[in-house]
């Protein structure tokens, strides 16, 4: 049984990159899907409609943050900036985790590892010169877990489970959904 869910889920990212805004405004962030060319694109007049456009209010009301990070932030990865970012979001949510724990609000994070989304695996076959397929393989097999990767919903199963009332006493947890891939570090 899911209780009311009211989470907060961080997660941003464009192929090609674009400016991230300077504001913690809701509707900023949620200007990301004003035509975004995928399915989860929305118009402004919905983006209204879903958001009061502002998170800077005085009432504290208990409830759940889910941040997405990478497994990039434990491993040996070739981008630095990339790398340090996603292990500052592990920091992040830990002190966000303690700092509101009296209030109610239990802050995780999710590192997802090798998963077949169009872009991580469509932009590397791109940039690569090599089909979907060959990319799509090469990742598979560097998954100990049934050489396959994890597919989105992986990783939004996690986050529903997170932002549930079942992870009422989950706090700080920085949670792989990688399929074993931290099992090859080191």
């Amino acid at each position: 049984m899911v209780g009311r869910l009211r989470p907060f889920m961080g997660q941003l990212g464009t192929t090609p990159a674009i400016a991230l805004p300077d504001s913690h405004n809701a509707g900023d962030f949620g200007s990301f899907l004003i035509g975004a060319p995928h399915e989860f694109a929305v118009t402004a007049d919905e983006l209204r409609h879903r958001t009061d456009g502002h998170m800077d209010i005085d009432v504290v009301r208990a409830g759940a943050i889910v941040i997405i990070s990478s497994l990039a932030a434990l491993e040996n990865y070739p981008f630095v900036a990339y790398k340090v970012t996603k292990a500052a979001l592990i920091a992040f949510t830990q002190q966000v985790a303690i700092q509101n724990a009296e209030f109610g609000i239990r802050a995780n994070v999710i590192l997802p590892g090798l998963i077949d989304t169009p872009m991580a695996v469509d932009t590397r076959a791109r940039v690569s010169g090599k089909s979907r397929a060959e990319v799509a393989a090469e990742r598979d097999a560097r998954v100990p877990l049934r050489r396959k990767m994890g597919t989105a919903w992986d990783v939004a199963n996690a986050a529903l489970f997170l932002a549930s009332d079942e992870a009422s006493f989950i706090t700080g947890v920085a949670l792989l959904v990688d399929g074993g891939g931290a099992l090859n570090i080191g």
